[in-house]
């Protein structure tokens, strides 16, 4: 399995931008297509982007595209996401996560997650 440790998160007003760090251990962590995932107060985990284990393909869901956007470096062992124009709806625990099959399904490991709190 990839462990991963995120960070990056924060309090943003309604427009601005974070980045998002997931940082990976484990397994080789180029071999593995890796995603992002969040969870709103009382609701689901739901999930945010794709990338492949060489970057070189992306998937997005329908409320982020356009606005977020999924990279990695390999050689930092290292998955980004690049969030603009935030929402008040895009708050949210923000996880990422090796997948086990593309492009939304998760390995059942995760971190602690990072924290984005977007006021309107």
């Amino acid at each position: 399995q990839v462990h991963v440790v995120e960070s990056g998160g924060g309090l943003v007003q309604a427009g601005g931008s974070l980045r998002l760090s997931c940082a990976a251990s484990g397994r080789t962590f180029s071999n593995y297509a890796m995603g992002w995932f969040r969870q709103a107060p009382g609701k689901e985990r739901e999930f945010v982007a794709a990338i492949t284990y060489n970057g070189g393909g992306t998937y997005y869901a329908d409320p982020v595209k356009g606005r977020f956007t999924i990279s990695r470096d390999n050689a930092k062992n290292t998955v980004y996401l690049q969030m603009n124009s935030l929402k008040p709806e895009d708050t949210a625990v923000y996880y990422c996560a090796a997948l086990a099959r593309w492009a939304t399904t998760p390995y059942d490991d995760w971190g602690q997650g990072t924290q984005v709190t977007v006021s309107s």
